[in-house]
């Protein structure tokens, strides 16, 4: 079958902006994409740049854009981008430096993770605990695969945060925190440090739970997962005071008082005593007040809150081992 290919071209040579190249081809049964652009770099245009190496979705170094969405292009099967597509375009990773064709600077990906120590602490780490208990698929030490990864970036350039705040730590740094504090060898201190940096901007509280790290990731590591955990073990550990903190334990605050959710008093519980900050959500409460966004605090309860609360208190019971 003859096929038309769209690959995003770029060499800061003689380039000024990317731009799109159409390279028709004779495609096997069978290919995937990177086979296709290993044939248009042999056969076709041997100026063309990408980068490969295992061809097995182990090495993560052949992670592009297809069709709109970050995958490995060794695993990446032709026919069905085609069948689901009708097209195949091929592009380098977003929010990530261009620097020839399909080839990015994983420079700023590699940043991210040293900024968050990958390593234990060899001055603070406790001896080696014995293999029964630091057995990663055991019930509560399991690191929940986010070893897995392959350090692919394709995480980072799916999230929809890195795209307005460069500076966000990004998916697959947090979830290496998150495998850290999985690790009974490292000493609550240093966990606890680990969470107290990771409170502050662009930081585990700026992400937006898009999922999108979780559908494009080739190792199944849910980086929005680990995201998760890592903020319930700061809330375990007291660090509360930020705003997306605040925003949580105060939402279970209002649902346990009233049953269901205040919109007048949930963006108090997130601004706190600030009063700057309360004189700019003024004129939101006023627009809500208008707009019947405020309940009557003088309607009587809502049916069940008795059996709401009850869960609350369930909940908060110490689990019997």
């Amino acid at each position: 079958m003859r096929l038309s290919i769209t690959l995003q071209r770029f060499n800061p040579e003689q380039d000024a902006t990317p731009h799109d190249e159409e390279v028709r081809l004779d495609v096997r049964r069978g290919s995937t994409v990177l086979d296709l652009l290993i044939r248009i770099k042999n056969e076709v245009d041997g100026s063309l740049a990408l980068r490969y190496s295992c061809r097995s979705a182990i090495c993560g170094s052949c992670a592009m854009s297809i069709n709109g969405g970050e995958k490995l292009a060794c695993r990446t099967s032709v026919r069905k981008e085609l069948e689901r597509h009708g097209r195949l375009r091929i592009a380098p990773l977003d929010h990530l430096p261009v620097i020839k064709d399909l080839v990015v600077d994983m420079r700023p990906f590699w940043g991210k993770i040293r900024d968050i120590t990958p390593w234990l602490s060899t001055s603070m780490a406790v001896p080696i605990v014995r293999a029964e208990t630091h057995n990663p698929g055991s019930t509560g030490s399991g690191y929940h695969n986010v070893d897995a990864c392959i350090m692919c970036g394709a995480c980072v350039a799916a999230c929809t945060v890195q795209e307005v705040s460069p500076g966000f730590a990004g998916p697959a740094a947090l979830a290496k925190v998150d495998r850290f504090l999985s690790d009974p060898r490292e000493p609550e201190k240093l966990k606890r440090a680990r969470l107290a940096v990771l409170q502050e901007a662009n930081g585990m509280w700026d992400c937006t739970r898009c999922n999108y790290c979780v559908e494009v990731c080739p190792k199944d590591v849910q980086p929005m997962e680990a995201i998760i955990r890592l903020r319930r073990a700061a809330l375990d550990r007291g660090l509360a005071s930020t705003g997306g903190a605040r925003h949580i334990t105060g939402f279970v605050s209002i649902i346990e008082q009233q049953g269901r959710l205040n919109e007048a008093i949930m963006p108090l519980k997130v601004v706190g005593f600030d009063m700057s900050r309360f004189l700019r959500i003024l004129p939101l409460g006023i627009r809500m007040l208008f707009k019947g966004k405020v309940p009557n605090p003088f309607a009587h309860r809502i049916p069940g809150l008795a059996q709401v609360r009850a869960i609350f208190r369930r909940a908060r019971r110490p689990t019997r081992l």
